[in-house]
């Protein structure tokens, strides 16, 4: 979920404060966890929201051609921001970005709750995706400060983070719906949970002035073609993982009829996967090889959309989603990692490229699958969107920087 489009427009040098050279490892790790819990609460925040989209949707009675067209406010507001996020980090500090847009972008969240027309969603989602794009620059922009001072990768774990939260998320979200509160007051708990976690932690956000240097480059250059093809596989990665977050609840409801609290089961099983392949995947690589986990990876989409389709049941449906959440969650990771280590085009240019190109399955993926639901069927929109993870499988093969 963290937009690294940025790091591609300028190269950014931070210079910290000496007390941070010379701090002790406890304090540095303190820093760590302070970052973690802001990763945790944006991941909190947009699990909460996908958690009761399938109770929004009924209490305004929406189609999935409604929904899908809805949802695109969401993204929308991420790509209006999106030019301008980085000149206002680097102007004001990632620190006191992190800390007005999160709490923002929180309060936005809270709003969904109030919505009684399509309108008022969709205004409510345009707001919603402009903070979290916002928060999501800052937040990342902290943990590569965080990075440069541990002298190690631990940015990995920073996304495990948000994918814990995003299973807690739905957890939470379980238990509103066991107690029958609305998503109003349901967001208002979490809003409080979100705040008193960003009280307790945001004097520990690292401080630094930054200087940018922009780079020089041709305005129209033909990209790298195999950061186009890592791109186009963070694509359908993306589209998958983007329709998950916000279709799976309505699936379950409408498609698998799963009973009450029930409907979020598919959702969480998704998350608790996601969250764990993340935290698993750098040792599943070192010991099977890229190439070899991202072509399992793709295999397991398809294999657990297809499922989902042919079966849908409860528990065949709930398993099935499991496979993709571990399926998609060591794709994009891998793909940003082998960009980066691209020995044509400086790191920053080519994680632009496969970002900006991934980014779209996430912006495209949810509204599609609410137009082929309306044409014909839910179950046969996943199954499209099932065709995506054999075609990584495919294309990962094809690519020799991923071995």
């Amino acid at each position: 979920m963290i937009d690294l489009n940025f790091l591609g427009r300028s190269k950014t040098k931070a210079k910290f404060k000496k007390t941070y050279k010379d701090a002790k490892v406890s304090y540095l790790n303190r820093i760590r966890w302070a970052v973690s819990m802001f990763y945790f609460g944006m991941g909190l925040c947009f699990a909460t929201w996908a958690s009761r989209i399938p109770d929004i949707k009924t209490a305004l009675h929406l189609s999935e051609g409604d929904l899908g067209s809805i949802l695109f406010a969401l993204p929308l507001g991420q790509l209006v921001i999106m030019p301008f996020s980085g000149k206002l980090v680097t102007r004001f500090g990632s620190d006191r970005i992190l800390i007005f847009a999160l709490s923002l972008y929180v309060l936005s969240m809270t709003n969904l709750g109030l919505a009684a027309a399509a309108w008022q969603l969709s205004l409510g989602l345009f707001v919603f995706g402009i903070f979290g794009n916002l928060s999501n620059i800052a937040v990342n922009t902290q943990g590569v400060y965080t990075e440069v001072l541990f002298k190690k990768t631990i940015m990995s774990s920073f996304h495990g983070m948000w994918s814990f939260a995003g299973f807690m998320g739905a957890l939470v979200g379980l238990g509103m719906l066991a107690f029958k509160m609305t998503p109003y007051v349901h967001f208002l708990i979490v809003a409080g949970i979100v705040f008193l976690m960003m009280a307790f932690n945001y004097k520990f956000l690292i401080k630094a002035k930054e200087t940018i240097k922009a780079e020089k480059k041709k305005l129209f250059s033909k990209p790298d073609s195999a950061l186009i093809w890592l791109g186009i596989i963070g694509f359908c990665c993306m589209a998958s993982e983007g329709v998950m977050f916000d279709w799976s609840g309505v699936y379950f409801k409408d498609v698998i009829k799963a009973p009450g609290p029930l409907v979020i089961l598919g959702y969480t099983s998704f998350m608790i996967m996601m969250a764990g392949g993340r935290f698993l995947g750098d040792g599943l690589i070192r010991k099977f090889g890229r190439k070899t986990v991202l072509q399992i990876s793709g295999i397991m989409i398809s294999a657990g959309l297809f499922t989902a389709v042919f079966f849908p049941f409860v528990i065949p449906a709930t398993i099935a989603f499991m496979f993709v959440g571990l399926g998609v969650s060591t794709i994009v990771p891998t793909v940003y990692s082998v960009a980066g280590k691209n020995p044509n085009v400086s790191p920053s240019v080519a994680l632009t490229t496969v970002s900006s190109v991934s980014f779209l399955g996430f912006l495209m993926g949810p509204p599609i699958i609410g137009y082929i639901a309306e044409l014909s069927s839910l179950r046969f929109s996943f199954a499209f969107i099932g065709i995506f993870g054999i075609l990584i499988s495919l294309m990962v093969s094809r690519i020799k920087a991923i071995e």
